[in-house]
């Protein structure tokens, strides 16, 4: 069996599960399923950026709440349709993104993850700010009423469930189509070494700040659905261990790897709760001992290890015996 045909074949099985969850799931698990999704948005959008850029980020779950903020805001004070929020979450997102790259253009390394961590900490605060406190709700918040299926006989689990798969699903493609691109190429250069990158004609400035921008719409579209799904937004929803965790996912599931992405959101949506069923007095020794041992035990994330184990399988695949000549008749 080829590989393209066990890829397809996969990709199969994939599409079976993940049309058949929310017929077998609870409405609580389907929400949890739901969540996983909008996780997985935001962490490939950071993936871009962290694992194929090679610019460090720990401030996006500013954009995430900028995202939900613009939803919770145009549906609950506007009148808007929920599902006309969501472009818009992105858009204000990408240009917020881009501008904060750059001045950002000046830093690396950890001198970058400084700002971005300092946006994801003020975030909560301005959002609580008097002066914007009659639109964002302050410490109250903002609340909405969840939506129901427009046509197909589901309930509003399901359908969110559905929606949020609808718009994974193609952003999924466009990012996986880019980074094939000679864009993805641009940019995972500047990445191994900017100079080199640059003296080729790679304009540098622009594909870096060009991935800030994009990588933040991915995490406002996430944040967008993510209001949907609660129907509640507030400051303190959106903590500075929100902006970790996402980091925390890349690093699970494994950077510069977009199915690693969706194996990060997974991790960050269920072991959590595991912890907290395991011990109610101090969850987070759990969580932290469990990241630990993830790390031990798969240093290159999980995506490493199915990629490491693919080699191995390739390697001790029989080779193909050549064909044997055909025998001249006697005489």
């Amino acid at each position: 069996m080829s590989r393209s045909q066990i890829n397809t074949a996969g990709f199969a099985a994939l599409a079976i599960v993940l049309l058949a969850l929310p017929f077998v799931l609870s409405s609580y698990h389907t929400f949890q399923a739901t969540m996983v999704i909008v996780y997985a948005i935001a962490l490939l959008g950071l993936n871009l950026l962290i694992g194929y850029n090679g610019q460090i980020s720990l401030g996006h779950g500013a954009f995430f709440a900028i995202g939900a903020y613009t939803t919770a805001i145009l549906v609950a004070k506007v009148g808007m349709p929920y599902w006309v929020t969501v472009p818009f979450a992105g858009l204000l997102c990408l240009v917020v993104g881009f501008l904060f790259g750059l001045p950002a253009l000046r830093l690396e390394g950890l001198y970058l993850a400084l700002p971005t961590f300092a946006l994801a900490v003020a975030t909560p605060q301005l959002l609580n700010y008097h002066g914007v406190a009659p639109v964002t709700g302050g410490v109250q918040g903002i609340m909405f009423d969840k939506p129901d299926s427009p046509l197909l006989p589901l309930d509003q689990d399901q359908w969110l469930y559905f929606f949020c798969l609808a718009i994974a699903v193609p952003l999924y493609i466009v990012g996986w189509n880019l980074l094939r691109a000679r864009t993805g190429r641009a940019i995972v250069a500047i990445r191994d070494h900017a100079m080199a990158a640059g003296a080729m004609g790679v304009d540098n400035a622009f594909y870096k700040t060009a991935t800030f921008g994009v990588s933040a719409m991915y995490a406002g579209i996430a944040g967008a659905l993510g209001a949907i799904i609660t129907q509640f937004v507030a400051p303190d929803s959106f903590p500075i261990f929100l902006s970790l965790s996402f980091l925390v996912g890349i690093v699970v599931g494994g950077v510069a790897s977009i199915p690693g992405a969706a194996v990060g959101a997974v991790f960050i949506e269920f072991v959590p709760n595991v912890a907290s069923e395991i011990s109610d007095a101090a969850p987070w020794a759990v969580y932290g001992v469990v990241l630990i041992a993830a790390m031990y035990l798969m240093p290159e994330g999980v995506a490493g290890v199915c990629r490491n184990l693919g080699h191995r399988l390739e390697t001790r695949r029989p080779a193909a015996r050549p064909a044997r000549a055909p025998r001249r008749a006697p005489g």
